[in-house]
């Protein structure tokens, strides 16, 4: 039974991509296998539905078929062929009489590649902050990661500078190693990457003295994050293949944690910033002035004669950037009319004789 991407993300079939992207970092964040109750297996399996879902390729296949047709389903799937019919029993015939194939070529072949997985780096998860600012506008910051990291002397190969390469003795150069076992229905054939040249069939004369031939060592990188526009506090942001090298293998992922400070009057809701402000009676009937500090800057606000208590008042376009770029929210001011719990006699005397008048 295939998988349903969209109940492991949470989200509806009709989310689109910012919905996808939103519902990843929250999943991932919950499960990232570095945390104290984080799922390894939770965290591969929401991996394998943004995987999908992300690709609109992928994501019309899958919404066709229930399944991805480009031998990868998602990030941990086979997307070989069907066995069903398929009759094995070709494979044992003539008994322990002893006949040799290659096991590794005939399920390499259904399965998409008799290779070994490919090695993949660590992931790595910190913290950042930001102010409230630059969560509503965006940023790019630089973080500096000590990590392994791919070496800066030999850029990975593991050889020292002008070394030559010569044929891996351990395999004669094929990059593989075969081995051959006994079963009781004969001889199996199989072959593994050879360890000492990583399936390069070649090894450097004279290793990188400053990664000892590894091709990777821990050292100081910095890299530049750009944190989008109306980030939310708490959300992630995953950088692919910025985590931890691995030799002869993929990087891992980065994910950045964000933590928003808080403002002094706004919050945000989407793309609208939400404030609360205190008037006086007086200025509620007869209306008034007052400056505001927006993010762009201080502007002058009216506050219409005759407002009502809890009426929002709008500024438009001084809110938080579209993530598509083509607009702004708007700034949304609820007025609270504050009512003098005592009044002077010549106060009180002037709201009876509006009283009087029907005020």
């Amino acid at each position: 039974m295939s998988k349903d991407y969209y109940k492991i993300l949470g989200i509806e079939k009709s989310a689109n991509q910012d919905d996808i992207k939103k519902a990843f970092r929250k999943m991932a964040h919950k499960y990232h296998p570095d945390k104290k109750d984080g799922d390894e297996a939770k965290f591969k399996e929401v991996n394998e539905a943004y995987s999908v879902l992300s690709n609109e390729k992928k994501r019309s296949e899958y919404d066709k078929y229930g399944k991805v047709f480009d031998g990868q389903q998602g990030a941990g799937g086979y997307g070989g062929g069907d066995f069903s019919g398929f009759d094995f029993s070709q494979f044992t015939q003539g008994g322990a009489g002893g006949f040799e194939f290659d096991i590794g070529d005939i399920f390499g072949d259904f399965f998409g590649g008799g290779n070994r997985k490919q090695k993949r780096g660590r992931d790595i998860s910190i913290d950042i902050e930001l102010t409230f600012e630059e969560s509503v506008f965006g940023v790019e910051r630089k973080i500096l990661l000590n990590k392994l990291a791919s070496c800066d002397s030999c850029k990975g190969t593991g050889a020292e500078k002008g070394a030559k390469t010569k044929s891996c003795a351990t395999c004669n150069g094929r990059g593989k190693i075969r081995e051959v076992r006994q079963s009781f229905i004969g001889s199996f054939a199989t072959e593994r990457v050879c360890d000492a040249c990583n399936g390069r069939g070649e090894i450097p004369d004279k290793k990188c003295s400053n990664c000892d031939g590894f091709g990777i060592r821990k050292r100081e990188v910095e890299i530049k994050v750009k944190i989008p526009v109306g980030i939310e506090n708490g959300e992630m942001v995953r950088l692919a293949g910025a985590g931890e090298a691995a030799s002869e293998g993929v990087p891992g992922d980065l994910y950045i944690k964000v933590h928003v400070k808080s403002h002094g009057f706004f919050t945000k809701d989407g793309s609208n910033l939400y404030m609360t402000k205190k008037i006086k009676l007086t200025d509620a009937l007869l209306g008034s002035k007052f400056d505001l500090d927006t993010l762009d800057g201080p502007i002058n606000v009216k506050i219409p004669q005759g407002i009502n208590h809890d009426e929002i008042l709008r500024i438009k376009g001084k809110g938080v950037p579209f993530a598509n770029g083509s607009g702004r929210g708007d700034i949304l001011i609820k007025i609270k009319i504050e009512i003098p719990s005592k009044l002077s006699r010549k106060a009180k005397e002037a709201i009876e004789k509006l009283k009087e008048e029907g005020v």
